[in-house]
């Protein structure tokens, strides 16, 4: 009888820890989505304060720019977190990281388009055409746009074991996106360099990962 009593109260306790971890997890990624847009929100401060500086469209491109390749980092940093803490809910917020990765990456091209060349599309394809940085940009953002849309629980069911291969594509988007910052500051190139080196080391974790580690 004991025994029962002891094994009942075990089982009880499983759905509370199990509510209570979601509690917690769905805490956690609310804090995480409103931390996520604080530098939108700032930019749109500056913008409407007109405290940009003397050249506004440099300062959202970069900044939104810097934010992309932020944000894929700290996205595909969500698996190593895992693995090195033993904890899931770096993979819980995976996904959303990333779609804050294609929002900044969304307002950095609606910049360019809107801004620098107000819809002149002739121009802009001559751009990507005949300079590289651009082309590197543009090609960056459509792998983006191809995850963005297959992010889905319901994509990754209908793609299968495809939906991993086309998502292992963000390391391309990653590299297309530091070569993209390299060729661009042209003179400078340490951040550029830093972004890219933390881009290699991930990749390299997940190069070298665990064999029974299959995410």
């Amino acid at each position: 009888m004991a025994l029962d009593m002891v094994e009942a109260e075990t089982n009880s306790s499983k759905p509370s820890a199990r509510r209570s971890s979601e509690q917690w997890q769905g805490w956690l990624k609310c804090l995480v989505f409103l931390v996520a847009l604080v530098p939108f929100f700032l930019l749109v401060e500056k913008t409407f304060t007109d405290e940009l500086g003397a050249d506004p469209v440099e300062t959202l491109t970069k900044s939104t720019g810097i934010w992309t390749l932020k944000f894929l980092l700290i996205t595909l940093a969500m698996t190593p977190i895992k693995r090195l803490l033993g904890v899931a809910w770096p993979m819980k917020l995976r996904r959303m990281l990333g779609l804050f990765c294609f929002f900044y990456a969304t307002l950095h091209l609606g910049v360019y388009l809107i801004f620098d060349h107000d819809f002149d599309w002739a121009a802009i394809l001559k751009d990507v055409v005949k300079r590289p940085y651009i082309t590197a940009g543009f090609s960056a953002f459509v792998i983006l746009l191809l995850l963005a849309v297959t992010s889905s629980k319901a994509m990754m069911k209908r793609l299968g074991k495809r939906w991993k291969s086309l998502h292992q594509w963000v390391y391309g988007a990653g590299i297309l996106g530091c070569l993209h910052y390299l060729w661009l500051v042209k003179r400078d190139i340490t951040n550029p360099a830093l972004y890219m080196i933390g881009l290699l080391v991930l990749l390299s974790m997940r190069l070298f990962k665990r064999p029974r580690d299959s995410r």
